[in-house]
């Protein structure tokens, strides 16, 4: 380390106050909490996700990162699998274990209620990780939306 190079901040506990929400390449909402960005996280990245009414995500995935999702309010349903093959129901309460590399596409099959969700992901840059499948955009299209 030179003489001009400031020594690295030594890790600490913060406040970290919720900010504005952006539009992830996902095609979701999101409020970041903790992140590299907002503290300097190496290892772990937490946010609030907000699925208006109707309304879905792009296929994706998260490229060697597992995600953990809490459910606060509403009942979010996802594709999931290589194929988007399978679907879960996830409803305010329930917790959903997404493992690294798994396409998924989350959506909101009401027309009148948000869904709201805290989500924590072992990558904490959050959105380096993603990788949009625009391939299996088809499949969801010619998918049935489940019902709530």
């Amino acid at each position: 380390m030179s003489a001009t190079t400031p020594p690295p901040l030594a890790p600490q506990c913060r406040v970290v106050r919720a900010g504005e929400g952006f539009i992830g390449k996902q095609g979701l909402t999101y409020t970041v909490g903790i992140s590299a960005g907002s503290v300097g996280a190496r290892g772990i990245h937490l946010q609030i996700v907000r699925i208006p009414p109707g309304g879905r995500a792009r296929a994706h995935k998260h490229e060697a990162h597992e995600t953990a999702i809490y459910a606060l309010e509403g009942v979010s349903h996802v594709w999931h699998g290589e194929r988007l093959e399978h679907h879960a129901v996830v409803r305010a309460g329930d917790f959903f274990y997404i493992p690294a590399n798994v396409p998924h596409l989350p959506y909101n099959p009401s027309l009148t209620e948000e869904c709201v969700a805290v989500i924590a992901r072992t990558d904490p840059n959050e959105q380096e990780s993603v990788v949009l499948l625009p391939e299996l955009e088809a499949n969801v299209d010619a998918m049935r939306p489940v019902p709530a």
